[in-house]
């Protein structure tokens, strides 16, 4: 859906970058183009991404440690590496990277492209990448805390021992500048961005489309028609009318967009453009 839907807009004239979070990845095979971390264009106005969480990992850390060579005594860095080395294996860190990403592809809206369009993964995934800026924000601001008392603590011992307390601190820098991006792409996600969900007509995938919209409402973002997808020629059988009625009463109140069941896998543009017709308005045209 996100690829038919990024065609859609560039088809209409609109410079749009889309992009995978799914850590499984198949926008590529869904544009039927090999995709890697670097944008690339795949058709008039569209440009495509499937960013490398783990290469990002690796880029932040080598940053980290080229900031803390700067900033610390050198017979500290061996146990500065040490932390990294950990750090880069923990729970989130992947995630976290992955948000910066994307957070440097939002502040490219505007100028280098007119829609940003991320296709993620299912809904545990997304509302956790939907709310890292937020949830990262006061970690960082604890961490330039802890910097900035350090450094206080620094420039005492500087002026007892006659140093120099005006040196720069590549460190405290990044993490301002880290708070000031983190602070800016939660705000635009309220502002600006809209989450469409796509589900199917089952009962428990529905039950957690449900779960996610009352989720997502709540934080402040923008929902678009939950889009219905694989419904089966004429909703063969009771249980997937009753879904579907079901699905038009839980959502009434944002619409509902039904997509039947393809005859074959939707590659491809002229497949994906197929697809489109199904969807009418697309969100942000």
């Amino acid at each position: 859906m996100a690829a038919a839907h990024a065609l859609a807009l560039a088809d209409a004239g609109r410079r749009v970058l889309v992009v995978s979070t799914d850590p499984a990845h198949s926008l590529g095979d869904a544009l039927e183009t090999p995709l890697t971390d670097a944008p690339a264009l795949i058709a008039p106005n569209l440009w495509a991404a499937e960013p490398d969480a783990d290469a990002a990992v690796r880029r932040r850390i080598a940053q980290v440690a080229e900031d803390a060579r700067r900033a610390v005594p050198r017979e500290v860095m061996p146990a500065v590496h040490r932390h990294l080395d950990q750090a880069g294996a923990s729970p989130g860190m992947a995630e976290s990277a992955l948000a910066d990403l994307l957070v440097d592809r939002m502040e490219e809206v505007g100028r280098r492209w007119d829609h940003l369009v991320v296709d993620s993964a299912p809904t545990g995934h997304l509302l956790r990448l939907l709310h890292l800026p937020a949830l990262l924000t006061p970690w960082v601001v604890g961490l330039t805390r802890q910097r900035e008392r350090a450094r206080r603590a620094e420039a005492l011992a500087d002026i007892v021992g006659g140093g120099d307390d005006e040196a720069d601190d590549p460190l405290l820098e990044r993490l301002h500048a880290r708070r000031r991006r983190l602070e800016r792409a939660s705000a635009r996600l309220r502002e600006d961005a809209a989450v469409t969900l796509v589900t199917l007509p089952r009962r428990m995938v529905l039950a957690e489309t449900g779960r996610a919209v009352d989720q997502l409402t709540e934080a402040g973002f923008r929902l678009t028609p939950v889009i219905v997808n694989q419904i089966p020629e004429g909703t063969a059988g009771p249980d997937n009318a009753d879904a579907l009625a079901l699905t038009e009463e839980r959502f009434a109140h944002l619409g509902v967009v039904r997509v039947p069941l393809q005859d074959a896998e939707p590659t491809g543009p002229d497949r994906l453009r197929r697809l489109v017709r199904f969807l009418g308005a697309a969100p942000g045209r």
